[in-house]
């Protein structure tokens, strides 16, 4: 049975981990380094719990079954599609897809141009039009979403936060502060795991797999059995990946003293890691932070805007995945302009309904057998 090489998995894992590592990965960590102090180390056992096993878990479970729909079907056919159109929507168009849009424009773009109004508005509509374009020109394509996220992208992404890792052993003094927050003092755990739940991960986690067969299909191996351990293998890479940035990233808001913000509402991981940069590297870590959060975003947007049109396409292929997503690119596009908060409002009650059925799905899809008629 034909296996990928070493270097061809480690580009297949790089893909996959560039895929789940957008705007929250990056600031959820330092959120909670700053936020739970000395309970940092048990606050991100509960986030790596939902944030990195359950999206690798979710990977595995589906190359398991084959795909989601098989997945779903283990309780009853009707409710495999319905699920998976479901969670296609909200990790798609509806939450996961316009949010690299609006997250990176206030990250890369709004403290560069000092507009308000309906200035403010149309750059953000210029900027979307720009951003979706080339995510769907990369999209187009996603049997190469591998040669560009995996070979490219994700070693650019991986090597800059090293650097400013390193830059805070250096220039920040390593400090230790209590929990500012109730629930980091009395629950660290429980407080990071549903942290964890904003990255939306375990939810793509069930939705990658197609896309990750099609580029593992690239090197020449078809063989199901070989393509659903070559995908396992794939997530047990990003999740180390993930596992060591979100600690580093945590470790750097540790080092933050939360009386730097005192009287400032608001205070997101964002705020925090501009803060570090711009301790470390001046002037420079505006751009710094601004290329980090573009990354980002814009390889978790190809890979979301390719993974759905893929599964939209096996449930319905009388519409082509060129015109799927097109579909696709242009709602994310128009959803993307209501703003980071106010996508950010309504995600939250969505999340905390999804996540537990998704939850319970991954534990019966581990428990029971694959079914013999399923399709892979």
């Amino acid at each position: 049975m034909k296996k990928l090489t070493r270097k061809q998995s480690i580009v297949i894992g790089f893909m996959l981990f560039s895929m789940f590592f957008g705007a929250g990965n990056l600031i959820f960590p330092p959120m909670l380094g700053m936020q739970a102090g000395t309970h940092t180390p048990l606050a991100m056992l509960g986030l790596i719990a939902t944030a990195v096993i359950l999206p690798i878990l979710g990977v595995a479970v589906v190359a398991k079954h084959g795909n989601l729909i098989n997945l779903g079907s283990l309780i009853h056919p009707k409710f495999g599609y319905l699920f998976t159109i479901l969670v296609c929507l909200i990790i798609g168009p509806i939450i996961a897809i316009p949010r690299t849009a609006s997250t990176s424009f206030e990250m890369a773009v709004v403290p560069f141009i000092h507009m308000s109004g309906n200035g403010l508005l149309a750059m953000r509509f210029l900027y979307s039009a720009l951003f979706f374009a080339l995510a769907f020109v990369v999209a187009l394509r996603p049997m190469r979403l591998k040669d560009l996220l995996g070979k490219i992208m994700t070693p650019i992404l991986i090597t800059m936060i090293i650097l400013l890792f390193i830059a805070v052993l250096i220039r920040m003094p390593f400090v230790m502060h209590h929990p500012i927050t109730t629930g980091y003092l009395k629950q660290p755990f429980l407080t990071g795991f549903s942290a964890g739940y904003q990255t939306m991960d375990g939810l793509a986690g069930l939705n990658f797999g197609l896309i990750i067969a099609v580029n593992i299909e690239a090197f020449g191996i078809h063989d199901k059995n070989a393509l659903a351990k070559e995908t396992i293998k794939s997530g047990i890479i990003a999740g180390i990946l993930l596992a060591i940035l979100y600690m580093l990233l945590a470790y750097m808001g540790m080092q933050v003293n939360p009386k730097v913000f005192s009287g400032v509402k608001d205070i997101t991981g964002a705020d925090i890691l501009s803060y570090i940069v711009m301790l470390c590297f001046g002037r420079l870590g505006q751009v710094f932070v601004a290329i980090i959060f573009f990354i980002a975003c814009f390889n978790v947007c190809c890979g979301l805007l390719s993974s759905i049109s893929e599964y939209f396409y096996a449930l319905y292929d009388k519409i082509s995945y060129k015109k799927w997503l097109v579909i696709f690119t242009l709602s994310s596009f128009f959803i993307s302009i209501l703003g980071l908060y106010n996508i950010l409002s309504f995600s939250v009650y969505i999340l905390d309904v999804l996540y537990p059925v998704a939850i319970g799905l991954m534990i019966l899809g581990f428990v029971r057998k694959k079914k013999d008629n399923e399709k892979c």
